[in-house]
C-alpha cells in the first residue's frame, strides 16, 4: 500500500471511530412518550477530523437527553477534546440507565470534572446539555457558549434560548441549569455555531437568516433546503438536531384501510393509495416519489413485518429462487393485518400528507439502518433507503413496527 493510499485508508478509520462514538438512539425513530415528536439530525463535518461532535439518548419513556460539542479551533486537538469528552458522556448515561439513577446536575458535573484536566491553558469548548422531560412538559438546558437555540410556539412567536454558562474551561467549575416549559412548543433547533457563521452568496453570514429559515421549516429536510440555497461555500463543521411535535387527530386523518397478509394485496392496496393522492396533488412527481415510498415500506410491513423474514432469510430465498413460492406459503398460516392511515397535517406555512404503516409483527431495531447506510453495496435496507430519498422523513416507532413518511403538498 503506498503513503497516499494508507492515509485514505486511516482517514477512513478515524472517520468510522467517529461514527461509533456518535450515540443516536433515535436514528429513524420518532420519539411517542405524550406527543409524537420527529426527530432529526445533520453532521456535516468540514474534514475527517471534526471539531463537532452530537449525542442523542433515550434515557425512559418520557425522558431524553441532546447534546452538542464544540471543540473551537480547527484540527486533531479540537476533534480529541470532542471525541473523548462524548465518549466520557455516552458512557456515564449507559450507567446512569443501567441503575435507573439519571441525573442531569451529575452528568454535567461529573463531565466537566472529566474534561478540565485534559483540556490546554487556552483551550475552551462550546457545549449544549440538553434534556426533555414529556410527561413534566419540561426542557432543561446547560449551554457553554453556544448559539441560542430556537423554538417555536403554538402562537408562531420563536424563542431564543441563550447560553447561560461562558465556555467551558481549564478554570470552568460553576454552571447554571435553567428551565423552560415546553407544553406550548412545537419545534425546536438546537445547532452549533458553524451554522451561523457560515458565508451565505450575498456575503452576509447566514445568522441573518436562521430565525425566518426556520420559522418556515416543518422539517429538518425543509430547513435544510433552506440553508444551502443560502450558503456560499461550507467553512465549517455543521451540525443541528431538529424536533418537531406531530399532532396525528382523527379530524386530519383524510383516509384509512386494512390489508390482509397476502401479496396480492399488494397491488391492491398500491392502487388505494394512489388514488387518494390524485384527490391531494396535480403536480406527478410528488405522486409518484409518494407512491414509491408507500409501496417499499408496505413490502417490508409485509415481507419483514408480518411474515418475519429478515435479511438473511431473504437473501438466500433469493439465491435459490425460492423467494415467491416461500412468501406464498408463509401467508397461508398468517393471520396478521396492515394497518394504513393517511393524514393532512397544517402547518403554519405548508401542508404535509402523513402517511402511517402499522404491521402486527416483531418489529427490528433502527439502528440496524446505520450500519448498513454506511455501505452502499449492501441490499439490506434497500426499501428504507429508496424511502428516505423520496420523501420529507420517514420514522419508526421504538418496536420498529409503525413507520410513517411525509410528502410536502
Amino acid at each position: 500500500m503506498d503513503q497516499s493510499s494508507y492515509h485514505i485508508y486511516q482517514q477512513n478509520l478515524a472517520f468510522e471511530k467517529e461514527l461509533n462514538i456518535l450515540r443516536n438512539d433515535f436514528y429513524y425513530q420518532l420519539i411517542d412518550s405524550q406527543d409524537i415528536t420527529l426527530v432529526d439530525f445533520m453532521y456535516q463535518p468540514l474534514d475527517i477530523i471534526s471539531g463537532d461532535a452530537y449525542t442523542a439518548r433515550r434515557l425512559s419513556q418520557h425522558k431524553t437527553f441532546y447534546l452538542i460539542i464544540d471543540g473551537m479551533g480547527k484540527g486533531i486537538s479540537a476533534s480529541l477534546t470532542s471525541m473523548i469528552m462524548t465518549t466520557f458522556i455516552n458512557h456515564i448515561i449507559d450507567k446512569m440507565i443501567e441503575y435507573d439513577s439519571f441525573s442531569f446536575d451529575l452528568l454535567i458535573r461529573e463531565s466537566m470534572e472529566f474534561i478540565r484536566p485534559i483540556l490546554l491553558e487556552e483551550e475552551a469548548v462550546a457545549v449544549d446539555f440538553i434534556c426533555f422531560d414529556a410527561y413534566f412538559q419540561k426542557l432543561y438546558y446547560a449551554k457553554f457558549a453556544m448559539p441560542y437555540s430556537l423554538l417555536q410556539k403554538n402562537d408562531k412567536k420563536i424563542v431564543k434560548l441563550k447560553s447561560n454558562n461562558p465556555p467551558l474551561s481549564k478554570w470552568t467549575k460553576k454552571y447554571e441549569i435553567d428551565t423552560y416549559d415546553v407544553k406550548d412548543v412545537v419545534k425546536f433547533l438546537f445547532y452549533s455555531d458553524g451554522l451561523v457563521e457560515n458565508k451565505t452568496k450575498n456575503s452576509d453570514v447566514y445568522a441573518k437568516y436562521i430565525d425566518e429559515d426556520f420559522k418556515h421549516s416543518f422539517t429538518k429536510e425543509e430547513f435544510k433546503a433552506k440553508l444551502f440555497e443560502k450558503l456560499d461555500t461550507v467553512e465549517d463543521d455543521l451540525t443541528l438536531i431538529f424536533l418537531n411535535k406531530l399532532s396525528l387527530e382523527d379530524d386530519n386523518m383524510i383516509a384509512k384501510n386494512e390489508f390482509a397478509t397476502k401479496l396480492n394485496i399488494v397491488e391492491e392496496a398500491n392502487e388505494w393509495y394512489s388514488k387518494i393522492w390524485e384527490s391531494l396533488s396535480q403536480d406527478m412527481t410528488i405522486s409518484v416519489k409518494a407512491g414509491i415510498v408507500f409501496n417499499e415500506l408496505f413490502m417490508n410491513a409485509y415481507e419483514h413485518g408480518n411474515l418475519g423474514i429478515d435479511a438473511t432469510k431473504k437473501h438466500l430465498m433469493l439465491e435459490d429462487d425460492t423467494y415467491i413460492d416461500t412468501l406464498l406459503e408463509l401467508e397461508q398460516s398468517c393471520s396478521k393485518y396492515i394497518k394504513v392511515e393517511v393524514y393532512k397535517v397544517h402547518n403554519i406555512y405548508s401542508e404535509y400528507i402523513v402517511t402511517e404503516i402499522i404491521d402486527e409483527g416483531k418489529g427490528f431495531d433502527t439502528q440496524l439502518l446505520s450500519t448498513i447506510f454506511r455501505n452502499s453495496q449492501m441490499f439490506n435496507g434497500r426499501g428504507v433507503f429508496v424511502s428516505r430519498k423520496n420523501s420529507m422523513g420517514i420514522y419508526y416507532n421504538s418496536k420498529g413496527n409503525r413507520v410513517l413518511f411525509l410528502n410536502k403538498i
